[in-house]
């Protein structure tokens, strides 16, 4: 099929680099093209078990990696928005996943892999709108995979043919664990399960292999695979090790009973009993591998995730930190923009909770909650110079419309920060103020002040979930306004106070009327957002 005047060892290498190439190239173009879909995808992890499942399933078939989801979620744990144990469910989706690439790769598709190039090439040179770009370039991609495994199917074909390999391979299939673990480093050094089971195909397929020894190294490139997320969680927090080793252990697990004896011999034999090709057998493998694997261990998701964290616990000197917002790790703009939505919710649950806590500094002097307040700010701080920098780093690499989503997300964390920062400096202030000068606040004025502390919750939790939700835009927009009537009702009345004479409220006016100028502050910033998102 391919006349290369190039020596086939070079062909053999070639192939497997068009073929990993492709696959990039496919998941980087499915990635832009599926960005919002990704983003609804990983909010669903939290519903069910199956649902997780599902997830999984669906996030490997678009990201066309299941190393890649398993690195995020190793994010997302290192984040601490995700538990174990949906995580658990999510990578057992994942391994169902990959094996769409492998049932693909089983056809012999290389003879169209040219003229689907050239078309796709056409169609993306051509094309203005970038989703038909991204479009062209996923179809690029698949062909450059099914060229890249013609070249390995010719490779192989080759090499099957010379005694020394011949003599090697008959070491192998008297040995076949050592295929296992060829397979396993293999597909650990290559990150790619698919090109691992394809040359384990092209080799079946010129007859150097049977498909008994095939399908040790599919389960080889099933443990292999694991190592993406290990390298990942090797810097992580204790959540991103126990969603590693998970994956590991599930995969491990998995293999171990399919490689005792009768069960591996019924398997072999259930695969050869279907009239179809070598390659369609290995890939049918592959499916039903992970598929029974799916259905062992889905009832024992639960004690499982509980065996894992006691083996992971957390350290007594872990840190506050937003681990997987790695520059280096992920060169995604529409993962970016999932990863850093989850870390900015994180940010707005913990201004959430300083405006809820700001009320109580006003009670009496309360040390303790005013450094709990100045370090829930710095962890603010923290998670505004991290986000934005992450986010900065993947803007330029990104399209016009997802570039703007990115300046979206920078311009609210930004008003999380400096609402945060209000509370830790302005009301903090305005609080010991009034504590070291023993000020009390009338009964009117403290009831007043108590239902704009409760008005402005609720704004903040409608903003804080219109962020996500732009249907709920207007709905924020509409109390922040009645908000804004709010103050000034409040602020009329306090003056009223003032000329009735009220010793109270003379003594205290100015704090009184910064704290509710600063309030409608906070609600202002965090609803700023909505006049630019709301339908």
């Amino acid at each position: 099929m391919i006349a290369l005047h190039n020596s086939y060892f070079v062909i053999l290498l070639g192939g497997v680099a068009f073929f990993l190439y492709g696959m990039t190239l496919a998941s980087q173009a499915l990635e832009k093209l599926m960005a919002s879909r990704i983003t609804g995808l990983l909010n669903k992890l939290s519903e069910s078990q199956f649902l997780a499942i599902v997830v999984g399933v669906s996030l490997t078939t678009l990201l066309q990696s299941s190393g890649a989801v398993t690195s995020m979620l190793v994010g997302l744990g290192s984040a601490r928005v995700i538990s174990l144990q949906q995580v658990m469910g999510v990578i057992i989706g994942t391994a169902i996943g990959s094996t769409l690439t492998v049932q693909l790769i089983s056809f012999d598709l290389s003879q169209y892999a040219l003229p689907l190039f050239i078309a796709a090439f056409s169609v993306y040179f051509m094309a203005k709108k970038s989703s038909i770009k991204n479009l062209a370039l996923v179809l690029m991609g698949f062909a450059m995979l099914f060229f890249g495994l013609g070249m390995i199917s010719s490779g192989a074909h080759y090499f099957a043919e010379l005694d020394i390999v011949k003599e090697y391979l008959k070491t192998l299939q008297a040995n076949p664990h050592i295929s296992l673990l060829i397979a396993m480093t293999f597909c650990a050094f290559v990150h790619s399960s698919a090109v691992t089971i394809g040359l384990a195909m092209s080799l079946a397929h010129s007859g150097a292999i049977t498909l008994n020894d095939a399908m040790f190294w599919v389960y080889g490139a099933n443990i292999g695979t694991t190592s993406t997320a290990l390298i990942a969680a090797a810097g992580s927090n204790y959540i991103g090790k126990q969603v590693a080793w998970a994956h590991f252990f599930y995969k491990a697990l998995s293999v171990a009973i399919f490689l005792i004896q009768p069960i591996h011999s019924a398997f072999v034999s259930l695969l050869s009993s279907f009239d179809t090709t070598v390659e369609r057998s290995i890939a049918n493998g592959h499916l039903f591998f992970n598929l029974i694997s799916a259905a062992l261990f889905f009832p024992f998701i639960k004690p499982a995730a509980r065996a894992i964290e006691k083996l992971f616990p957390k350290s007594q000197n872990e840190d506050f930190s937003s681990e997987y917002l790695s520059l280096n790790n992920y060169q995604s703009s529409a993962l970016a923009i999932s990863y850093a939505n989850r870390e900015i919710m994180r940010t707005a649950d913990i201004v959430l909770t300083m405006i809820q806590d700001s009320a109580k500094l006003f009670d009496s002097p309360d040390i303790s909650l005013i450094e709990s307040i100045k370090e829930r700010d710095n962890k603010v701080d923290f998670l505004y110079r991290e986000t934005k920098m992450f986010l900065l780093d993947h803007a330029n690499k990104s399209t016009t419309t997802v570039h703007q989503s990115i300046m979206n997300m920078i311009m609210f964390i930004s008003d999380l920060e400096r609402a945060a920062d209000i509370i830790d400096i302005n009301l903090t202030t305005l609080a010991i103020k009034k504590n070291a000068l023993k000020l009390e606040f009338s009964e009117e004025g403290k009831d007043e002040i108590l239902q704009m502390h409760s008005e402005v919750i609720k704004v903040a939790m409608t903003a804080m979930n219109a962020y996500n939700n732009k249907e709920m835009c207007d709905q924020a927009i509409n109390l922040k306004r009645e908000l804004a009537k709010l103050e000034i009702t409040l602020r009329e009345n306090h003056i009223s106070r003032l000329n009735r004479g009220m010793r109270e409220s003379i003594n205290t006016s100015s704090i009184h009327l910064d704290l509710l100028s600063e309030y409608k502050r906070i609600a202002g910033l965090l609803c700023s957002h909505a006049y630019s998102q709301r339908t």
